[in-house]
Formats: C-alpha cells, structure tokens, sequence
C-alpha cells in the first residue's frame, strides 16, 4: 500500500501537543448559569501565592491569602490577616477568573483593577483553582439573593461573630472593613454574562451609576439603619464617618457646586473634594481603607496602597480665573505654510454618526480571548471607528502650538515644562473615544496629514505586521516629531489593557534639544456591560539626551476606588541635582497647570468638543478633519493613503454592511501578499522609513520629494485594497 500510515507515537506526540497548547493558553471560569440554586457553603482555604508586585517593581512577592464565603482577602503574612492589617480585597464572585494551567497562574479581573497571582505546587494549584471556583459560585448565588444587603452587608458575617483563619484559635470582632468590604459592589457586573440577562429576584436590582439618587436614598438609609444599631457599637464612629462623607460626596458637594456654577458660569462643574479634605478623609479612613490598590502601570496590573496617598487639588475651582496665562491658548506663531494642495476649508461633522453594537455579544468574541493579544483577534466592523493607528497618532499633534511655544521659550526649565504638557495632551482625545478601536492598518499603509494652519505636516506608515509596528513623523519650521509604536493589547475579562512599547521624540534645532519620552497604559474598564471608560496610568520619564540640565517625570494617577476624583496628573521639573523648579498638575481631558494652587498659571486647556459628539464616536473637531477627502489633496495622495481605504470610508458614509464586506476582502488580501513573500523567502521593505542604528524606525526623508517629483501617481505603488 502506498499510503502512509501515522505511527502511533507521531499521534500521542500530536496529541500531545494539542494538549500543551491548551495547557498554556488562558482558559475562562464559567460561573453561575440558570439562576439561582443551592449552593454548599464552601470550606476557607488560606495560603502562600505569589502576587505582581506593584509599579515600578517588576517581579513577584509572596504574599498570605485568605478565602471565605467569596471575598479573597490578602496581606504579608497570616497574623496581618487576623489583625486586619489587609494589603487588599478581591469579591471574587464579582470579578473575572481566568487560568492558565502549564504557567500555574490565575488572574482576577475585578474591573478596579486586574490582580496577577501565580502558585509554584501544581498541587497548590488545582487545590485554589477549585476552591475559588465554588467560592466564585457561592458567591454569585449569594449575590442574586440577597440584591440589597451585598451593598453594605455581608450576609454571612453577623454581629456576634467573624470570619477566622482555620486552625486559628484567634477569633476576631468583625471590623469596618468586613461590613464595608462590599461596599462598592452596587450591582452584578458582567464577571458572570450568563446572569446579565436573567431575572434572578422579584426585588429590583440596582443597575444605576453610583452617584444616582437611588444610591442616595440607600445611604440614607444605611446611614440611620448604621447608627441605631447597638450591636456594632464598637465600629460606630468609623461607619458614621464614612457614610457621612459619602452623603457629603453625592448630596452636598454636587449642589454647592451647581451653586457655585451659576454664580461663576467660566468654572467646569468639577465633582471632587478640596485637597484638605481629601487629606482629611486619607487620615480619618487609613487604617480601615489602605488595602485599597491605587497605582497601576505597564509593568504591573494591580498594586497595593502607595505610600504617597497625594492628592491633586480641585483644579477648576481652587485656581485663581485670574492667574490664567491665556498665552498658548489660540496661539498660532508664524511657523509657515507647506506644499500646495491643502485645504482651506475643513469640514465640522461627520457624513453619518456612529452605528448602533447593542446587539453584539462582545462576550462571545472575546471569552476565549483572555490574556491574549486582540490585534490577532477579528472584530466586527461596528466595533471600529473610522479612523485607524495611524491617524490616531496624528491626533497627538492637535496642541502642537505647545512645541512653538517651546520652541520660542529661552529658559530650558521652561521649555521642559510646555514640551511635558504636549506630552500630556496627547491623550486628551481619547477622553469620549473607549467605545470604538481604530483601523489596524496594513502593511503598507499610508498617511499624510498637511497642515499649514498649524505648521507641519506629517507622514506616517505602517512599516511591520507582525508585531504591528506603526511608524510616523511630523516636521515643522520650529520642531521634528517623531516615533514607532507598536502595542500590547490584554483583555482580563472585564477590562482591556493597552501597553504601548516605544519612544517619543520631539528635536528643537534652535536649541539643540532632543527629548525622548514613553508612553503610559491605558484600561478600558466596563468592556462587556454598563458605561465603558478609559484611564490611562503609570509614569512618563522626560529626558533631553543632548542636555542633563533638567528632566521631567509626569504620573498619570490611578482612579482611587473611594474618591470620584479621575484622569489627573502631576509631575515635576528638577535641575541636574534633582531639585524641583517647576510643579505641574491637572487633568489630562481637561488642561495643565504650572505652579501651587491658588497661584498656578494654566498651561493648556483643552479644545470644546465639537456638538453632537456623543453621536460620532466621541471625535475632536481635529479627529474629524483627519479622514476628510478634499478633490484639492486626492490626486496628490499616494494609493496606499488611509483615506483611500474603502471600508473606513464605508464605516464613516454608515454603509455597515458593505464596509464588513470590504473589511473582509481587504484582509484576506493582505494574508495573501504575506503568503506570496513567505513563498518567495522576501521581507517586506517599507518605502518611507528605514530601521536606524538603535533599532527604531525613522524617516527616510523621502515622502515629500516624491510627492513633489514626479508625484504618487507616476510610480508603482502596492495595490492594498
């Protein structure tokens, strides 16, 4: 016979290999199906895992966990546990588990923050992995009964007694932090999609942002409920405090400050506390609230309590209106024009707004996806936004006045602070923007974006596949601008994780500055359900390579879990010896500030959003003017340009359907020119950007010329789409 027939070791070895992959991929817990049932209490477990440590630690450290009924509480060792000394707090019916077996590690998506656990025993292992899957399901049917009392109470952990370590003969009162461990858990969040759709009580389940007035009335309640109850007498003063602060937050403040609005119409209606009392509320509240995780970055997911509690100050209202330096503000210094065919006129409106994703599952798509990267992930076109990489990193330039106004500044402290605040603004776009992606681009890819109105012009390409690598560069009479970014995207279950590998570089050639910056995480929170937002965190490291005369180091702070104040930031300008010389502070989506309050001297601000832009995607008047097609630029443009591909055109005319047809057909072609180079043992070679000594990419400095002489139209350039 002259068919071959597999050996049976070549089948095991086959087999095995299938085995091993699966072994090595994450793997989601499924959780409560069907409703309500009846679920056995589930035994403690306690024990040594190994946890991410905190930024800007890399590594792990071994820390003391304990599980009961559902709530995974940690700290250093077992006796901090009794104490009540807890490093943190994870309801694990109400978050995201994930496994990966041949790693041995569980990652915990509790959508405040992601917690990265690793076990050394294999035995260990399954052992937690177990116990946290039915405590994981004790809990959630625990939650579905009793709708109400997971706001405040824990329904197993009464008055006259608490929760202990087993084989502990220590037993403890209860403490503010067993009745306030549930505290933030308003509703059943999507760390179970199959519960999202089931009535599970005839009771109402509170689906309403935290600030509503439904959660108003219930602290109310809590509160007097609370304070007549002589049984937790002992606790009292604390829970009395902290309700109290609560109903000052949700109630007073907000109408003092609708108040104050009417009075001063120029102030933002800011919903924060003063920097006084939030230092207050960090004294008062430390010893039962420090377990909360406060500062998240590239390197880490999830952290315990810094030692740094700061706070920024209410920027909007603690700001004297009139110390504002309105010099940068609609600034344009003459930096010139560029080569012919831009448009004068720019357009105010997209030509259709965003569709309606109520009806895709994104859970579907993205349930055996977790831990992975999502570029390598298809996604309905719906998800995206008509924009794509590389004219998301163009919107980086929407403040380039700053680097004018750098580049006009003699003191170099100074200059590092307008080149910091550039920086910053950078992710002001992205404020209205965690509902949509962008457009991957394709090998290949181009785009332009001539702007005489601001100065510069910018090319960009996609120059790598596989990883994507996107490359651009921007010059101007006063600057050059450039970088390659490639990203790490990690969905966790409820939330997704956007780490961007590279370097920002920013040239003044009238100074002979050279600044070179990172870029931070971004999280996009509520991916499956409810209102998604991003946040970015971590820190950005300033340095001028051709100068040790100053640095810069900005931090983009985490969100605190018990204070509504968001998206801030402060940083510092220090001298050779590490002297501070300029502060900065402020609000990435909202402007910087440099100085002390009342006396700090606004920086930027922010541009108004356009009207109406809830309805298209959430774009800046700058976003929307980057896909615009005018008849002047089209016959100028290369056929690789971003504006030429027709399924973002489609997208943004609000053809859906052709636009998905058009996706499709664009990517296999691309699968297609891959195989072709692999066939022919090629690589493919970008035409606008070349690899430089330290490996990054940078301009050729040939787009330009070219386009000049003898134009786009007169070489041969790879059909794309």
């Amino acid at each position: 016979m002259s068919q071959k027939i597999s050996s049976p070791s070549h089948s095991n070895s086959s087999s095995s290999s299938k085995h091993d992959s699966r072994q090595d991929s994450w793997e989601i817990v499924e959780g409560l199906r069907g409703g309500l049932s009846n679920i056995q209490e589930p035994e403690k477990q306690a024990g040594y895992m190994l946890k991410k440590r905190k930024w800007p630690m890399k590594g792990w450290h071994k820390r003391f966990f304990y599980l009961d009924k559902g709530i995974l509480k940690y700290a250093k060792c077992a006796a901090d546990v009794e104490k009540g000394k807890l490093h943190g707090c994870i309801d694990v019916g109400l978050s995201v588990m994930a496994i990966k077996k041949k790693a041995k590690c569980i990652d915990l998506d509790a959508e405040e923050n992601i917690y990265h656990l690793k076990i050394k025993s294999q035995e260990l292992f399954d052992e937690w992995v177990s116990k946290l899957r039915h405590h994981r399901l004790y809990r959630q049917n625990e939650i579905a009964m009793f709708p109400h009392e997971k706001t405040l109470f824990h329904p197993h952990y009464p008055p006259t007694s608490s929760p202990t370590i087993p084989d502990s003969q220590s037993i403890r009162k209860v403490t503010p932090w067993d009745i306030c461990i549930s505290a933030g858990s308003i509703r059943l969040h999507a760390s179970n999609p199959n519960l999202s759709s089931v009535d599970l009580t005839n009771e109402k389940t509170y689906h309403e942002p935290l600030d509503s007035p439904v959660d108003v009335s219930k602290l109310q309640e809590d509160f007097c409920r609370v304070a007549n109850n002589r049984e937790f007498c002992h606790s009292k003063l604390v829970l009395v405090m902290y309700l109290f602060i609560r109903m000052m937050h949700l109630i007073i403040l907000p109408q003092f400050l609708h108040f104050w609005l009417r009075i001063d119409g120029s102030r933002p209606l800011v919903h924060q506390v003063s920097n006084e009392s939030r230092a207050s509320i960090t004294e008062s509240l430390s010893e039962f609230f420090d377990a909360q995780e406060v500062l998240l970055s590239a390197s880490s997911s999830e952290n315990e309590p810094s030692d740094d509690d700061s706070y920024i100050s209410d920027i909007s209202d603690n700001v004297s209106m009139e110390n504002f330096s309105n010099e940068v503000e609609n600034e344009r210094l003459d930096t010139g024009g560029t080569n012919g065919g831009s448009q004068e006129q720019r357009r105010s409106c997209l030509p259709s707004p965003s569709p309606n994703t109520s009806n895709i599952s994104l859970w579907n798509i993205l349930k055996n996806n977790i831990g992975k990267d999502l570029s390598k992930v298809a996604m309905p076109v719906q998800l995206n936004e008509p924009l794509n990489t590389l004219q998301r990193l163009c919107e980086e330039l929407e403040y380039s006045e700053l680097l004018d106004k750098a580049a006009h500044t003699q003191d170099p402290f100074e200059r590092m602070v307008y080149i910091a605040t550039f920086a910053v603004s950078g992710y002001a776009s992205s404020h209205y923007r965690a509902g949509g992606k962008p457009f991957n681009p394709v090998l290949g890819e181009t785009y332009e974006c001539d702007r005489p109105d601001k100065g510069f012009r910018y090319v960009a390409e996609q120059v790598s596949h596989h990883p994507p690598i996107s490359a651009c560069h921007a010059e101007s009479k006063n600057y050059i601008f450039w970088q390659d970014v490639r990203w790490r995207n990690k969905f966790w279950g409820k939330s997704m994780e956007i780490v961007p590998v590279g370097t920002t570089h920013v040239v003044l050639p009238g100074f002979g500055d050279h600044y070179e910056w990172n870029k931070v995480t971004s999280c996009i929170h509520n991916i499956l359900s409810g209102q998604r937002w991003i946040e970015h965190y971590g820190e950005i490291s300033i340095k001028n390579s051709n100068s040790e005369k100053c640095q810069c180091k900005v931090t983009f702070i985490k969100a605190k879990y018990w204070n509504s104040s968001m998206n801030e930031v402060e940083g510092a300008v220090t001298d050779h010896k590490g002297k501070v010389v300029h502060k900065l502070f402020g609000k990435w989506h909202e402007g910087m500030y440099c100085g002390s309050p009342p006396s700090a001297t606004c920086i930027w601000r922010t541009n108004p959003m356009p009207p109406d832009y809830e309805q298209y995607y959430g774009f800046t008047k700058f976003a929307m003017e980057l896909n615009e097609l005018d008849p002047l630029t089209k016959p100028l443009l290369p056929p690789t340009d971003t504006r030429l591909r027709f399924d973002q055109r489609l997208l943004e005319e609000g053809n859906i359907e052709s636009a998905e047809m058009q996706k499709q057909r664009i990517e296999q072609l691309q699968r297609e020119r891959r195989r072709v180079l692999e066939e022919n043992h090629m690589t493919h070679q970008p035409r606008f950007f070349q690899k430089s000594k330290d490996d990054t990419w940078v301009s050729n400095n040939t787009y330009w010329e070219l386009r000049k002489d003898p134009g786009f139209s007169n070489l041969d350039c790879p059909v794309l789409w």
